[in-house]
């Protein structure tokens, strides 16, 4: 009866459709997800990550499964219901030539139709909406069909793979995760909600501080307030009160010859105490980074240091700069506002599409506020560091030199530092 053929086609239709939703759901669900549910006990889960480790089995399984639908409904539609369709028609009055005709034209337009829409477009779209749970749920029926088809299967798969490697694909390629996918997907959890504007700044500044070096957020050595102990003590009091900060570095004669750090409290308590104060019997010893140390590594220091303050020396040992456990905390979170200093150096749109950008702006945050891609092979870490390598000599206020489609002029200079930059978008 053609009733039956019809339903049996739509049924191969309908598998063909499993199948193809359960191919793109377990390629597409993401693996860490469907670990997490693994690790709770969903046996679903499981079979999901054993399918995926293995592709070349699924991938085979699926096929065969596909190929075999094809081959059944194409038997069914193109002998028995092109038939029984053309004898219909010739009740009306159509040769058989033009009913066979019409028929075979008619069924191959249906069938192929429900094809892709039932078998193919519908499935896909369902499984691309929520991969995981599906994933979750067809990895076991699809698991137990490879094992029945084993056979079939494990041909398939060294065929494959023989036929890669003659394409010179001999291995696997890796399928890490890139920092790139990890901004993306983080973009898009902010855009849909699950993820805070303010949480995906501090997400950015941390993966930003794990490419830098401790130099590039520690406070520049022109800009360290210092005490000389050999200066009489009303000049080191004279320092300590107009600088504001709990913790100063001491040294003898020059920064250079630093011998620790000075905490105001302990001068502070001194003073209460009513005591004689020797300041150099209160300087506390301060751990040394190079400045080429990874700000992770400076961390790890600082953790285990006394103070929350380090100097960064260069290769020679001079004093380039301190960093403390404030600059850690600024990088990831933002400024923090404070009565004793400026702002943290930043960038600021203007009405006119312009930036006003502080020369000592990070120029990873630079990069990433105006989307440039910098030199991967870059020896600078400000963006004043990064105009003095577009221009290659020592510029000048209303200097200026461009960069994948962006102007920069330099603005203000403070001695030889580049101290403000005006950058705007090049039209064109």
């Amino acid at each position: 009866m053609i009733g039956v053929e019809v339903v049996v086609v739509l049924a191969l239709i309908v598998f063909n459709g499993v199948l193809a939703l359960s191919e793109l759901a377990v390629v597409s669900a993401r693996r860490a997800r469907l670990q997490v549910l693994a690790e709770a006990g969903n046996a679903g889960a499981k079979a999901a990550l054993s399918l995926a480790a293995d592709p070349g089995r699924f991938l085979s399984t699926v096929q065969i499964g596909i190929t075999l639908v094809g081959i059944l409904a194409g038997a069914f539609s193109g002998a028995s219901m092109t038939d029984r369709f053309g004898d219909y028609l010739e009740t009306f009055g159509f040769s058989m030539r033009v009913a066979d005709g019409i028929a075979f034209g008619l069924v191959v337009a249906s069938i192929t139709y429900l094809s892709l829409i039932v078998g193919e477009l519908v499935p896909k779209q369902i499984a691309l909406r929520n991969p995981e749970a599906i994933a979750v749920a067809v990895a076991r029926p699809m698991a137990m069909l490879a094992t029945i088809a084993s056979p079939i299967v494990y041909l398939l798969n060294i065929s494959s793979k023989a036929g890669l490697w003659l394409l010179g694909q001999r291995a696997t390629p890796e399928t890490g995760i890139t920092d790139e996918e990890i901004k993306l997907l983080i973009a898009e959890a902010t855009r849909t909600g699950v993820v805070e504007p303010e949480e995906r700044e501090m997400i950015s500044g941390v993966m930003r501080l794990g490419d830098r070096p401790v130099r590039a957020i520690m406070t520049p050595r022109h800009d360290i307030d210092w005490i000389d102990l050999d200066a009489d003590p009303a000049e080191i009091r004279r320092r300590v009160r107009e600088s504001g900060h709990t913790m100063l570095l001491a040294g003898r004669g020059t920064i250079d010859e630093v011998t620790g750090v000075l905490r105001v409290r302990d001068l502070l308590d001194a003073y209460l105490d009513g005591s004689e104060i020797d300041p150099r019997g209160l300087v506390q010893p301060v751990p040394a980074v190079p400045d080429s140390t990874d700000a992770l590594d400076a961390i790890r220091i600082l953790k285990h240091a006394s103070t929350r303050l380090a100097i960064v020396v260069d290769e020679h040992g001079t004093v380039e700069g301190v960093v403390t456990t404030a600059d850690f905390l600024e990088a990831i979170a933002g400024d923090f506002a404070e009565a004793h200093t400026d702002e943290r150096p930043r960038a600021t749109r203007r009405e006119d599409g312009t930036w006003l950008i502080d020369g000592q702006f990070a120029v990873d945050e630079l990069a990433e506020t105006l989307h440039l891609q910098l030199p991967e092979d870059r020896d600078y870490h400000t963006a004043a560091g990064f105009i003095l390598a577009l221009l290659r000599r020592m510029p000048e206020e209303g200097s200026v030199v461009g960069w994948e489609g962006w102007r920069f002029e330099v603005l203000d200079m403070d001695g030889r530092r580049v101290d403000k930059i005006l950058a705007k978008r090049r039209e064109g």
